[in-house]
């Protein structure tokens, strides 16, 4: 039997694939999402969890609307994650790590999209959604699977000890398999939507 998608999540995905293509990601990038993208044209069938909300979420409007002074792609993107944002499950990282600020605990939260735990469940791709509050600091981490963000708000990148980048809105951060890497808010909150692919020789913890 043919999987059907659901309605607002293909529109959440065409928007998120859109804003890919006007983005001035660099070609390695540009191949993932291709190869991404790829991936999700045959739906996979719905996923079970059930939504949470926390209180962080109370930066999500604020965040969604710095997307809205970004090209017209992005900011459909942005309007289309704030429409599904009610029905994720919401949740916060299960660990800290090096670097962290101190409010970063009850200031931040990540949820699954389309992967385990998501509206679609797949084992293939992940996708998914990060904010912080405003001055909040993302502990350094890695993970096996590949990724690239799409960036909705103001927000700082870091890839281990280098210089960190400011993308913007519309703008991509790419994370090769296994780097540290990291992300910090200023005075407004951080949303990003990260997307990663599943070989063979990852998976899709978070660490």
């Amino acid at each position: 039997m043919t999987q059907t998608r659901d309605a607002a999540l293909q529109d959440f995905l065409t928007c998120l694939q859109e804003a890919f293509a006007v983005s001035a990601a660099p070609p390695q990038s540009r191949d993932f999402a291709t190869e991404l993208f790829s991936a999700l044209a045959t739906p996979t069938p719905a996923g079970t969890a059930l939504p949470q909300q926390l209180p962080v979420l109370q930066h999500l409007p604020a965040a969604c609307a710095m997307a809205q002074a970004a090209p017209p792609a992005v900011a459909k993107l942005a309007s289309a994650l704030e429409r599904l944002a009610p029905r994720l499950a919401w949740k916060v990282r299960a660990s800290g790590g090096p670097k962290a600020s101190a409010n970063w605990p009850e200031g931040h939260t990540n949820a699954v999209i389309v992967g385990s735990g998501g509206l679609e469940e797949r084992t293939d791709v992940a996708i998914g959604a990060s904010l912080l509050a405003p001055q909040v600091r993302y502990p350094d981490h890695t993970h096996p699977p590949e990724e690239l963000y799409m960036i909705l708000s103001q927000s700082r990148f870091q890839h281990g000890e280098d210089a960190w980048i400011e993308p913007g809105p519309g703008g991509t951060f790419h994370n090769a398999p296994g780097i540290k890497h990291a992300m910090a808010s200023g005075d407004a909150p951080l949303l990003a939507v990260w997307t990663m692919i599943i070989r063979p020789d990852a998976n899709t913890a978070r660490s």
